[in-house]
C-alpha cells in the first residue's frame, strides 16, 4: 500500500474536468485508488464519487493506492495532481 498527501491548488477544487482526468488516469491500473478528504473517501475510478467529496482549493487530500501496480499508479496519479490537471 502506498499513500501521499496533496494540497489542492486548482481554484475550483476537484470539479468535473479534473475529476474526469483523475478517473482516466486511475482506470489504467489494476490497483485500488482512493482519495480521502474531510473524513470522506471516494474511489478514483468513479467520477461522481470524486465530485461528491466537494474538494475545494487548499483542501488537503490523502491518496491511497493498493495493488499489484501501485508503484506505477502512485507515480502517475501524483504527477496528475502536481501538474494541476
Amino acid at each position: 500500500m502506498k499513500q501521499f498527501t496533496y494540497t489542492i491548488k486548482d481554484p475550483l477544487g476537484i470539479h468535473a474536468r479534473p475529476a474526469g482526468i483523475i478517473v482516466t488516469g486511475a482506470k489504467k491500473f489494476a490497483s485500488s485508488i482512493t482519495i480521502e478528504c474531510k473524513g470522506k473517501s471516494a474511489d478514483c475510478k468513479r467520477v461522481f464519487a470524486l465530485m461528491s467529496l466537494g474538494v475545494k482549493t487548499n483542501d488537503e487530500i490523502k491518496v491511497t493506492i493498493d495493488g499489484v501496480d501501485e508503484d506505477n499508479a502512485l507515480e502517475t496519479i501524483k504527477n496528475l495532481f502536481e501538474s494541476n490537471f
